[in-house]
């Protein structure tokens, strides 16, 4: 056995008792406060959640629900202020700055709804910058982001700008720029918001055939009709979970 997963093996072993053997994110009991003025928020009350491999997870709440507090938890954004979260096994929430970039850089694959792509390089190039900062040498980038992009359908666009491209693939060029570095999770934050409702349901489609490859994602978003495509729904309010259950499929 390599040493790589005899590490993941160890690390696994550390987890709590009652911990599915699969899980891939792993809260307990996480809070998070803040102080707003003289006042204190506490935006998380509480959280706990299991996130197993390649399950398809909604994270759903109104405003003010915790929501965009626990996503910026489970993508290492942020830190609690009492509880504890394991992302593959690390025991994140005892992590300091440098070590908590290195694991997000590593284990998550982020979608944003506003794409942020960089707007005067190639499709190619907006892939290949997770491996730039990872230290990837320049033809393993290549190959890497040019898989990527065959992946979310856009083999043909490889050499495109983003003002080339609709609005639809520069949410595809993104995806894959977060596929490239192969990550426990896919973690998306309103990834239709700035897209019309064709391309919405396009995109949606997409996430899809990623999970049914074997892709853990985990989408936050207040639209219910884009949660109901997600296998899961865990629904916020006041901090802390409301609800948990398996979406029901009409067809």
């Amino acid at each position: 056995m390599s040493k790589h997963l005899l590490d993941t093996a160890e690390r696994m072993a550390q987890l709590p008792a009652d911990t599915p053997a699969d899980a891939v994110i792993v809260i307990r009991n996480l809070e998070r406060e803040y102080e707003m003025g003289t006042e204190t928020v506490r935006a998380l009350r509480g959280v706990n959640l299991d996130i197993r491999r390649n399950e398809y997870v909604a994270i759903m709440g109104p405003s003010g629900s915790g929501k965009s507090t626990l996503m910026n938890m489970i993508g290492c954004l942020d830190t609690p202020s009492a509880g504890e979260y394991w992302l593959n096994g690390f025991r994140v929430s005892e992590l300091g700055d440098d070590e908590l970039a290195r694991i997000r850089n590593r284990e998550i694959g982020f979608v944003f709804q506003t794409f942020n792509l960089l707007p005067r390089a190639t499709a190619l190039h907006n892939v290949e910058l997770p491996l730039v900062y990872a230290g990837k040498p320049s033809k393993q980038r290549k190959e890497l982001a040019s898989e990527a992009l065959r992946r979310v359908q856009l083999g043909d666009r490889m050499h495109h700008r983003p003002n080339e491209l609709s609005g639809g693939q520069r949410q595809r060029v993104a995806i894959a720029r977060a596929l490239v570095n192969q990550p426990s999770i896919l973690l998306a934050d309103e990834p239709t918001g700035n897209l019309d409702s064709t391309t919405s349901e396009e995109i949606m489609a997409l996430f899809h055939e990623l999970h049914a490859g074997g892709q853990t994602v985990v989408l936050v978003t207040h639209e219910r009709d884009i949660a109901v495509h997600a296998k899961r729904q865990v629904h916020l309010k006041d901090g802390r979970v409301e609800r948990d259950f398996l979406t029901e499929r009409t067809t």
